[in-house]
């Protein structure tokens, strides 16, 4: 699990695994050259499965979506309020993210997000979202809640075993909460160097 790459992506190290998963912000500005690098170097990894959705830098995913699209490799999945099954485990994943300065993806807190969250499945296994829900890893560093709390009120009641998401890039870490298992996967600070490791999980 992975997140918040911002274009440093060949930065990273990137552990053997059979799913790997990037909970967005693939680019710095959603520029296309940006997009093009990222995907070249994702598709490249030897990762059986690759999964992705985009975040609020990523501002071509939401003003250009078909042309983006288009651009995916065969061999990557991504996905926009959506689920797919990828070797028999149901992940549902989304960019949407509250209202910042009118970034990408960006919604409005209240029935104008809340909408996305409850088109989640019942039955979904991993929830990939590239905002935390309120309360759970979305501390930033002068100690505001950035979460959403539609999110939360939705995930609690779904209750996938994994919530992947990144954003608020100083709340990296592994929350474990009753049936769920939270993951803030940023693998940069909050000042955009590469600091912070994949986070592995055993299914």
């Amino acid at each position: 699990m992975i997140s918040d790459t911002h274009s440093l992506h060949e930065e990273l190290i990137v552990p053997e695994a059979d799913l790997l998963i990037h909970a967005g912000d693939i680019s710095s500005r959603g520029e296309v050259g940006e997009l093009e690098r990222f995907l070249a170097w994702f598709s490249a990894l030897p990762h059986p499965h690759k999964v992705f959705i985009g975040g609020n830098h990523d501002f071509f995913l939401e003003a250009s979506r078909e042309a983006f699209l288009r651009m995916v490799p065969d061999n990557l999945i991504y996905l926009e309020n959506e689920q797919r099954i990828v070797a028999g485990i149901k992940i549902w994943g989304s960019p949407i993210t509250p209202y910042f300065f009118n970034f990408a993806f960006n919604r409005y807190r209240g029935r104008g997000i809340r909408c996305y969250w409850e088109e989640i499945p019942a039955d979904t296994d991993i929830v990939v979202t590239h905002g935390p829900p309120f309360g759970i890893g979305d501390a930033t560093v002068k100690g505001v809640r950035a979460g959403c709390d539609d999110l939360l009120d939705i995930v609690t009641k779904i209750k996938p075993r994994y919530h992947i998401f990144g954003h608020i890039h100083e709340a990296y870490g592994i929350y474990e909460k009753e049936d769920t298992t939270f993951v803030n996967a940023s693998v940069l600070d909050i000042h955009y160097r590469m600091v912070h490791a994949p986070i592995v999980l055993d299914w």
